[in-house]
């Protein structure tokens, strides 16, 4: 039906909804009055035509109850309607207005949001704080035009500040009220603001703790938050109540931050329909309260905590927050570690009474490993040398690691988890190490946070069965071996963890290496060198594999099959409605992400007790005792890759032969990016390996766009964030072979197709003069865009000198069935794209992966006229790069 064109006797819509908004504005004509009881007291004065666009107030006076008869208003204090928000997250938003067509626009601060050039945010931007706007022409907006949220450096006049814990408020009490485009503007917000100072805060509202007590959050441009106050504008809108005996819930509770108030009442309201009340530490009770013995012998019971869940909002916000900290942890540890270390040396405090300090022991991170970055930035993971690390940070560093930040058993998941991004098993450990011996000293001085029990029982899971001790050397197992906490006085590591690491990893050997050698033979040694090793194990035969009581607890892992995955991207949002909000977790292919499961980021492993308790019912059908490798790889200006040029990761060794990844840009179904693992030769030279390129340059500008680019016109074309919306599909690459989907051969492959492999010669002579990297596709001094004169010319993408790992064995086969796992985060780490592979066959200087639009999720690839990518010759900061963590096991 075609809409009647307004005319001068007839209003227009836009009349309509002046009119309306007005009537909201002057509180004339309203038909409802509403008292408000909650987080705050006050009586609005409103419509109801306008109120059942939310599907709470369509229920209230649509359906039957007392409140949609017309009787109501003959009775007793019938001027008002009671609502009564046992929500505390439902606080003083701008959702009303909202259904008047009306309301501030909203604020966020630039500091508080994460962009493909300031991933960490501004505040944590390794150049400096950098609010610098991109010019029109190539400007890629921090939040999208369709959010209607402002980001500017100064909040704009008329604008309402949106703090974390407001858009967190937002969301919950448009959730609640039923309001569908107001709660997917807010949860679209939500996920594009996970960063450094936001992170735990919106974790706990995922873990329905709410919104968290109001306060400070330490990020520059917000000192307080909002959500209390009237919305900007609207200022009279309510007739606030302010009777000091209204009610006892006048004052908002945050038990698990806060301990209760003398003289608080002990009396549990009902709670609504979307939350229960949980014990202290104990999200998963399955009874209503607990009850301990005081010292005169007396039963009571202990304090109770509301639990807010919202469905696939709250699990939504959850993966986000999960997937930024497998991606950044490492990073802000590393921050923290300098907080701690600052505050004892203002207590002149020795160095040797910090377990963590650089001056005791150094441990090397990702970026000071050879192969991963040039000399002059091996200092540290922002290039500092270690000398320097000791210095106070300059920006607020928040809680996360630290005693009070995330909750150990969070701890636990996060550090054992298949996707943080970490470069091996050992630095793994050692990560872990640090940070439990940081909570340890804190809760030795009396911090607050969780009891000592739940803490050092998490710890225990976390060091016996979250790190793989079977893919570390000998050598790093004697020297965890005398690896004692200085908090506890034990060893860090069971001896006993340690010894059945061993005997795990010489069974794998054996299998690998042995050959029959007569009728004396072991029965474990292959009869002749095959593909597979025959490691697996069938679910419904897990019972008989459990020959020793002991081996009931022995722990196994899933041998998967082909899948991919998406978590936390903010896909479907705009224009879905309240029933595909609350399923966003169960809308997705695979497992359903929830608290219980780390959001998806559960470590993959399960005890043989457990999985044959129930044979029919386990998922996937096969399963093995051997852990699988789990390693992290990083690219760095993967925009300035030639397409068909591959750019390396540095190379691993696992089960006798030599791994490493792989990333090409294929233009193929429009420009995707392709991540591919490869099964190196041994006879061929090793790949030189990606590395950032700052640090041996000037400070680039602050807008990336204003050179390097060509004359003509270029445009940001957003990358389809969707799995399943893009063309991607597993297939096997050899070198000198054209790339197709499902393409399965086993040829001999010709030599590999490095950009920098016909430099190698060059380049290893060159080593003693320079950083070592190799050509590749643009001269960074080379054009007329050169930056300064006189410094050291450098290639993009920048590579640093291969470097070999050490062969403890070879394994001798042609080729190897595996499966394996690559997980890439996204550009700012509030997602997370899973490709996952059931066994397949890697022959030597053989590749298997995946090309994908959705590897590039929230990044903007700069074209020109002709659709192709333009040339990018200024190098990104040194946190802008692609992080991959793979998992690769031997069947």
């Amino acid at each position: 039906m075609t809409p009647t064109p307004a005319s001068p006797t007839r209003p227009s819509p836009n009349d309509l909804q002046s009119h309306l908004y007005a009537s909201f504005l002057q509180r004339k004509t309203a038909d409802v009055a509403l008292r408000i009881s909650g987080s705050w007291h006050a009586v609005y004065r409103l419509h109801r035509v306008i109120l059942i666009q939310a599907g709470y107030f369509q229920s209230l006076f649509t359906s039957g109850f007392s409140e949609s008869k017309a009787g109501h208003q003959r009775r007793v204090d019938s001027e008002y309607i009671d609502i009564v928000f046992d929500d505390l997250n439902i606080t003083r938003a701008v959702c009303v207005a909202r259904l008047y067509g009306g309301g501030p626009p909203l604020w966020i601060s630039p500091s508080m949001i994460p962009t493909p050039t300031c991933p960490l945010t501004p505040v944590f931007s390794s150049d400096g704080l950098d609010y610098t706007p991109q010019p029109a022409s190539n400007a890629v907006p921090p939040l999208p035009a369709n959010l209607d949220i402002s980001s500017s450096v100064i909040l704009p006049e008329g604008h309402h500040p949106a703090s974390p814990r407001f858009l967190l408020s937002l969301l919950a009490t448009a959730t609640f009220l039923s309001i569908p485009t107001v709660a997917s503007q807010a949860l679209s917000a939500v996920l594009r603001t996970v960063g450094p100072h936001t992170v735990v805060r919106y974790l706990d509202f995922a873990m329905g703790r709410g919104i968290g007590p109001p306060g400070e959050i330490g990020v520059s441009g917000i000192a307080e938050d909002h959500e209390n106050e009237p919305p900007v504008g609207l200022e009279q809108i309510a007739e606030v109540i302010r009777d000091d005996v209204s009610s006892p819930d006048n004052s908002t509770d945050w038990p698990h931050r806060q301990e209760p108030s003398a003289g608080k009442t002990d009396d549990v309201k009902e709670e609504p329909k979307h939350s229960h009340i949980y014990g202290a530490g104990d999200t998963e009770s399955d009874t209503d309260s607990e009850y301990h013995e005081d010292e005169g012998g007396k039963t009571l019971p202990e304090k109770l905590e509301p639990y807010y869940y919202y469905g696939g909002v709250s699990d939504k916000v959850g993966e986000a927050a999960a997937c930024w900290l497998a991606r950044w942890g490492i990073d802000m540890l590393q921050y923290e570690e300098q907080v701690v270390i600052s505050q004892t040396d203002a207590s002149d405090t020795v160095a040797h009474e910090v377990p963590w300090s650089p001056a005791t022991r150094h441990v090397q991170w990702s970026s000071e490993r050879p192969g991963s970055a040039p000399p002059e930035m091996r200092g540290s993971r922002f290039g500092t040398s270690v000398t320097h690390r000791r210095r106070k940070p300059d920006v607020e560093v928040p809680v996360i690691w630290r005693r009070g930040g995330l909750p150990a058993r969070w701890v636990r998941g996060i550090l054992s988890s298949d996707a943080l991004f970490v470069r091996g098993e050992k630095e793994r450990y050692e990560m872990a190490r640090k940070v439990v011996e940081m909570r340890r000293t804190a809760r030795g001085k009396e911090l607050p946070g969780e009891p000592e029990d739940v803490e050092e029982s998490e710890f225990k899971r976390l060091f016996e069965e979250g790190i793989y001790y079977a893919s570390m050397r000998l050598d790093d197992l004697m020297e965890i071996s005398g690896h004692v906490s200085p908090s506890t006085g034990k060893p860090v590591v069971p001896l006993s963890v340690l010894q059945a690491s061993r005997w795990n990893q010489s069974t794998l050997i054996h299998r690998i290496t042995g050959r029959s050698s007569g009728t004396s033979s072991p029965p474990l040694s292959p009869p002749a060198p095959t593909k597979e090793l025959g490691l697996g194990i069938p679910a419904a035969d897990i019972s008989k594999h459990i020959i020793h009581p002991e081996e009931k607890d022995e722990a196994l892992y899933p041998i998967p099959s082909d899948s991919s995955l998406r978590l936390g991207d903010s896909t479907g949002l705009e224009g879905a409605s309240m029933e595909q909000l609350f399923d966003l977790g169960h809308a997705k292919k695979g497992p359903v992400t929830t608290e219980a499961n780390f959001f998806g980021l559960e470590q993959a492993c399960r005890s043989a007790a457990s999985l044959a308790a129930a044979p029919s019912s386990v998922s996937p059908a096969q399963w093995t005792a051997h852990p699988p490798f789990r390693f992290a790889v990083e690219f760095w200006d993967v925009d300035a890759l030639k397409e068909k040029s591959r750019l390396h990761s540095h190379t691993v060794w696992y089960a006798g032969s030599l791994y490493n990844v792989y990333v090409q840009v294929v233009r193929k179904k429009g420009v995707q990016l392709g991540i591919y693992l490869h099964r190196q030769s041994t006879v061929d030279p090793i790949p030189p390996s990606s590395a950032p390129a700052v640090g041996i340059l000037p400070p680039p500008p602050r807008d990336r766009g204003i050179i390097g680019r060509g004359a003509s016109a270029s445009v940001s074309s957003p990358r389809p964030p969707s799995v399943a919306g893009s063309s991607s599909g597993i297939f096997s690459v050899q070198p000198g072979t054209p790339m197709s989907p499902l393409a399965r051969t086993s040829t001999t492959p010709s030599a590999p197709n490095s950009p920098a492999s016909a430099a190698s010669p060059a380049l290893s002579s060159s080593l003693p003069n320079s950083p070592g990297f190799a050509r590749s596709s643009a001269n960074l001094h080379g054009s007329s865009n050169s930056i300064g004169s006189g410094v050291l010319s450098v290639t993009l993408p920048a590579m640093a000198p291969a470097v070999t790992p050490p062969q403890p064995y070879r394994d001798p086969r042609p080729a190897v069935s595996a499966y394996f796992t690559i997980a890439c985060a996204s550009a700012t780490g509030a997602s997370l794209t899973r490709f996952t592979s059931s066994p397949d066959v890697f022959s030597v200087s053989q590749s298997w992966g995946w090309k994908s639009s959705s590897l590039r999720a929230e990044e903007y690839l700069e074209v020109d006229a002709e659709g192709l990518p333009a040339a990018v010759v200024v190098p990104a900061r040194r946190e802008v790069s692609l992080r991959a963590t793979v998992v690769l096991g031997v069947v």
